[in-house]
């Protein structure tokens, strides 16, 4: 199968012509492996590839779901299965291997895809750039090699954005299913909270803010995986309120006269970049041509405390990692095995009591009530995803030891990245759309929906798919080019 051929359309339609028996999944799986080959040696975004896996799975018969025989990644964070190590994004965790498979891979396998490897993550899904030691060098963006795909999914946004694989899995803590999805062009969706499982080996993720994703080229794609993933896991602490319909039913209904409000600032009313907020003002001036009505708002919140709230939770989540490999390695931990930003995430958490733990997250419900008013005056929240186009590789390496500095610094994540993180603290749906591009780099656009209202934020994006295509939009050629001749690879 060519090139051409394999990226000609989505994930579903390429499971339509294996069920037509126009290809085979072997084939697509050698499509997607030569792909790897002259590819991931210039954005180092596949990991951990497990050919013999997939074709033994093929071999042995593929489950009758709606994806069968199409090439799949898993992230190499989460998503804990039997036949696929993981290094979790950190030399600590370099190859661990899990005696069960996660609900959520179990539900991903029953669709029938082919998994055949990870994708790359930043150490402990801190960040928004995927540059972690464990992989020998940084993860690079199709677009620009330059630049960064995002993180702490970026690995997954590179490799679908690059034609390796049509849709790729991905999880979101903090932003890290939408900002990739916005620095490579894709569609990434951001789920209300407990929509899909976490167990059994996290009982939440971040106290409730980190959720399970995709990366798709397309909404449908997305719907369909997320229909199919849906649901708690038997014990789960919470779960989301059930879905009416369904993702992929919702796609089908008519959008009904939306009242849509537009933030071209960040939400502190902080200027942004200009090419961010051109996008959201040109996805505003789409929504109106569409019927919707679209009007100046600025979500009211207190936003700062929930961002001291959020990086204090992380950190938490970080020592509780380390100080766990630690007791299993009867010894502390040095350079050579943590990164500098998570050794001080950790020592940021020790100096936490456990009442300010609890203090954090009831911060983070008290803002999730803040943010549930905010949809009394609009239906749909309209911003950028971003506050500046994709950044450059090194600026969000994990090299210094002062974790708040890297959140919260001037030159820090919240100044890069100050939309997303809202509704993982609110819990509430949001998604990156693809519909601006500036100085050839996709420029996304966020737009997010009340707790639960699921259907009605996908039922708008694929409007907008269909009002401003963007399945044809790819990174440049030359970037095949460069991994043939060795130009460019890890660094």
């Amino acid at each position: 199968m060519s090139w051409a051929d394999y990226e000609a359309g989505d994930a579903t339609w390429l499971a339509g012509q294996v069920a037509a028996g126009e290809v085979t999944a072997d084939e697509l799986l050698d499509a997607a492996l030569d792909r790897v080959a002259h590819v991931n040696p210039a954005l180092n975004a596949v990991v951990l590839v497990q050919e013999k896996v997939a074709r033994r799975a093929i071999r042995a018969g593929l489950p009758e779901g709606p994806f069968r025989g199409v090439p799949f990644l898993i992230k190499d964070l989460g998503a804990e299965a039997v036949d696929f190590p993981s290094h979790q994004g950190s030399r600590l965790s370099a190859n661990t291997r899990y005696p069960v498979d996660s609900a959520i891979f179990a539900r991903m396998r029953a669709t029938g895809v082919v998994t055949f490897g990870r994708t790359t993550s930043p150490e402990g899904g801190i960040g928004p750039a995927t540059e972690a030691a464990v992989y020998g060098g940084p993860t690079r963006n199709p677009w620009d090699l330059g630049r960064v795909p995002g993180g702490s999914s970026g690995g997954a946004g590179a490799a679908v954005a690059a034609g390796i694989v049509p849709f790729a899995h991905g999880s979101d803590g903090g932003g890290s299913v939408r900002i990739p999805a916005s620095n490579c062009g894709l569609f990434g969706f951001k789920a209300t909270r407990a929509r899909f499982p976490d167990g059994p080996y996290v009982g939440e993720g971040w106290a409730g803010m980190a959720i399970d994703g995709f990366l798709t080229r397309s909404v449908r794609d997305a719907a369909t995986m997320m229909d199919a993933c849906a649901g708690a896991d038997a014990g789960a602490p919470y779960w989301a309120p059930p879905l009416r319909e369904g993702y992929l039913a919702a796609l089908a209904r008519p959008s009904a006269r939306l009242r849509i409000g537009l933030c071209d600032t960040d939400f502190l009313g902080n200027p942004i970049h200009p090419a961010c907020a051109e996008a959201a003002s040109d996805a505003g001036r789409l929504l109106e041509s569409l019927g919707h009505d679209v009007f100046p708002y600025r979500p009211a919140a207190d936003h700062e405390a929930m961002i001291r709230a959020w990086v204090e939770i992380v950190a938490c989540g970080a020592a509780l990692t380390l100080d766990s490999a630690e007791r299993s390695r009867g010894r502390p931990l040095g350079p050579e095995d943590v990164e500098p930003v998570a050794r001080g995430a950790a020592a940021f958490a020790r100096s936490i009591s456990g009442a300010q733990y609890l203090s954090a997250v009831g911060r983070i419900h008290a803002y999730g009530r803040q943010m549930a008013q905010v949809f009394d005056a609009c239906d749909i929240l309209l911003s950028p995803v971003m506050a500046e186009p994709p950044a450059a590789i090194g600026r969000f390496a994990h090299r210094t030891e002062d974790y708040l500095a890297f959140r919260l610094g001037p030159e820090g994540v919240f100044r890069y990245s100050p939309f997303c993180t809202a509704f993982n603290a609110s819990g509430q749906p949001a998604a990156s759309v693809p519909t601006f591009w500036h100085d050839g780099l996709p420029i996304g656009v966020q737009l997010a929906a009340a707790f639960g209202d699921d259907e009605r934020l996908i039922a708008l994006c694929h409007q907008i798919e269909q009002a401003r295509p963007w399945f044809g939009r790819r990174p440049p050629h030359r970037l095949e080019m460069l991994a043939k001749t060795g130009a460019a690879g890890p660094a």
